[in-house]
């Protein structure tokens, strides 16, 4: 075979699919395969046209690209992974790198470094956020491994990344697992995120606000300190009517949420260090109990829960909410910088907690307006012990204690 590809991707279900298209869009040319080769089939005539090549195998796969080979695996985090890299081993050689974009454990990743290693070879752990649309238009990308493969691999990350202020969300986490580690807690912080808003919704919910007023609040919010993504679509989410019945969407939905493991694991690994991550904690355990839909039921029946009552002026409840989520936020915020900042000391990864902060800005799913504010209280004072010991933060928290 002639062809010789700058890229490759293993694993075209949506994210992968989306990647392959930013890729080939910014000027690189990709080779795909699929474990169903129907998969690959389709996806390659769908856009005629691309720099795109379908293997039918791998054999085909690995000797469509260029050296050193540039493979990233889009697959379920775990046993898939490890499967993959198995079947990989034999046919790569000396340089080769390979990466896995999935949610991993970082400790997974790790292992999976050091087996590469040992083959000559080097190996990425690149946690990637901002879901199916940032993958297609721009991710937050959070890459671990050696400093060579990340050289190598610059080029490419930097094309396909989202950009704020003219800068590429992506920079080089750290050595081993530290891409993976880093995205584990994004995921955790993005909980505590998420968590907090159902909280507000709730109280605003509580005290009478018709969906289409918290709407009007939440977008109130999304122009000032608290802008960011997750504020934006709960305002866009509480807008939706279903077709039917002309009910607000979000009182149709079922109580009810799963979680994919990444919360879990920064509780598992706060735990392990001593960390407190209180807001992270609390998100998770509120999906579990939701989770227990039948149990929650059951108990409804005989114990009676209190009746809300919220006796503050509507206009003043609205205001002091938006002051408690913005403390409770920078404090969900300061617990995940907090872990980080432990575990690198701990492992020796020398994290930039700034430059972390700085590629969350733009991409991913936990975008806001105030990281910014985080990567100038980094820049001002690398060794900052604590966020909310910097000035700024100190400031909205003094002022935000009563709310």
């Amino acid at each position: 075979m002639t062809v010789q590809n700058d890229f490759g991707l293993i694993g075209l279900g949506v994210m992968g699919q989306n990647l392959v298209l930013n890729i080939e869009g910014r000027g690189f040319s990709v080779s795909v395969f699929n474990r169903t080769d129907a998969v690959t089939r389709e996806f390659v005539a769908a856009h005629p046209g691309k720099r795109l090549l379908g293997a039918a195998t791998l054999d085909e796969f690995i000797q469509s690209l260029s050296r050193p080979r540039k493979v990233m695996l889009m697959l379920k985090a775990g046993a898939a992974v490890d499967a993959l890299i198995e079947q990989l081993l034999p046919r790569l050689e000396a340089g080769d790198i390979v990466i896995d974009g999935g949610n991993s454990l970082y400790t997974d990743t790790e292992r999976r470094d050091a087996r590469l290693t040992a083959h000559g070879l080097r190996f990425i752990g690149a946690g990637v956020s901002g879901g199916e649309e940032g993958a297609r238009k721009g991710p937050s990308i959070m890459p671990g491994g050696p400093a060579s493969a990340w050289d190598l691999m610059r080029p490419i990350f930097e094309a396909i990344a989202a950009r704020v202020d003219g800068q590429p969300c992506v920079i080089h986490i750290g050595p081993g697992g530290a891409g993976h580690y880093v995205k584990t807690v994004h995921n955790g912080i993005e909980y505590g995120d998420m968590q907090l808003i159902c909280e507000a919704y709730a109280m605003l919910r509580a005290a009478g606000f018709s969906t289409d007023e918290m709407a009007d609040i939440f977008e109130g919010w999304n122009e000032g300190e608290l802008q960011s993504y997750l504020i934006l679509i709960t305002a866009k989410a509480l807008r939706q009517r279903d077709p039917e019945t002309g009910e607000p969407v979000v009182d149709l939905i079922l109580d009810k949420a799963g979680q994919k493991g990444t919360g879990q694991w920064t509780l598992v690994n706060a735990a392990e260090n001593a960390v407190v991550v209180s807001t992270i904690n609390a998100a998770v355990e509120a999906r579990v109990l939701s989770s227990m839909k039948a149990a929650r039921l059951a108990a409804s029946m005989r114990l009676q829960g209190p009746t809300p009552a919220l006796d503050s002026h509507r206009a003043e409840l609205a205001e002091r909410l938006h002051d408690a989520l913005y403390a409770a936020k920078i404090v969900s915020y300061t617990q995940g910088l907090d872990l980080m900042r432990t575990m690198s000391e701990k492992q020796g990864w020398a994290l930039d907690l700034g430059g972390i902060a700085s590629i969350w800005r733009g991409g991913c799913i936990i975008r806001a307006r105030f990281l910014g504010r985080i990567t100038d209280a980094y820049r001002a004072d690398p060794e900052l012990p604590n966020l909310m010991r910097a000035p700024f933060f100190e400031g909205v928290l003094n002022r935000s204690q009563q709310a």
